[in-house]
């Protein structure tokens, strides 16, 4: 059997009401207190990354976080190589979220991977799906990506987009919904 966190990040529902819901609230609370003390008290990048860690993030050494940042849980987070996310920005992460190598994010960007049930008697009830954000994408500052999106490779979001659909690789998406404005030539040196 699953636990409340394994089903979370597996996009099964996730409501107040279930029997482990103490497991997840506690976790939460965690990470309330973390980004609490990272967003108070300045603290060097590797401290930051470290702070991270101890919710259960996954971040590589070459990453730099700037701070103010916020995460609602923490624990599906998955840094790779090189990875920059400016300041203040969202992650809700109970679906997980990957960054891939070389990804470039602006500040105020929000990776959202949870949802509430449209059914208005469930609205407590949370469904959450990974966000996916392949190697060498840039996400322009105060862009938002939706729960279940996948950014391709070298893609770019621009400032202020909503991404609601996955983004092909060797793009660049604009707009409320975000849609293709133009596509990336890669130049070979």
């Amino acid at each position: 059997m699953k636990d409340i966190f394994e089903r979370s990040r597996s996009g099964e529902p996730v409501s107040i009401g279930d029997a482990d819901y103490k497991e997840m609230q506690d976790a939460l609370e965690l990470a309330r207190r973390i980004t609490g003390e990272i967003n108070t008290v300045y603290h060097t990048p590797v401290e930051v990354l470290n702070l991270l860690r101890r919710l259960g993030a996954k971040i590589d050494d070459t990453a730099e976080i700037r701070t103010p940042f916020y995460t609602d849980f923490g624990k599906f987070i998955e840094v790779g190589k090189n990875v920059f996310v400016n300041n203040a920005c969202t992650f809700m992460d109970r679906g997980g979220i990957i960054l891939e190598d070389e990804v470039k994010i602006g500040p105020r960007v929000n990776l959202i991977t949870e949802n509430h049930d449209l059914d208005p008697t469930k609205r407590r009830t949370l469904i959450s799906n990974r966000i996916v954000v392949k190697r060498n994408v840039w996400i322009g500052a105060a862009a938002t990506i939706l729960p279940g999106m996948t950014i391709g490779e070298n893609a770019v979001v621009a400032a202020g987009a909503v991404v609601t659909r996955d983004v092909p690789p060797n793009t660049i998406v604009a707009g409320v919904p975000a849609k293709v404005i133009k596509k990336i030539k890669n130049k070979v040196m």
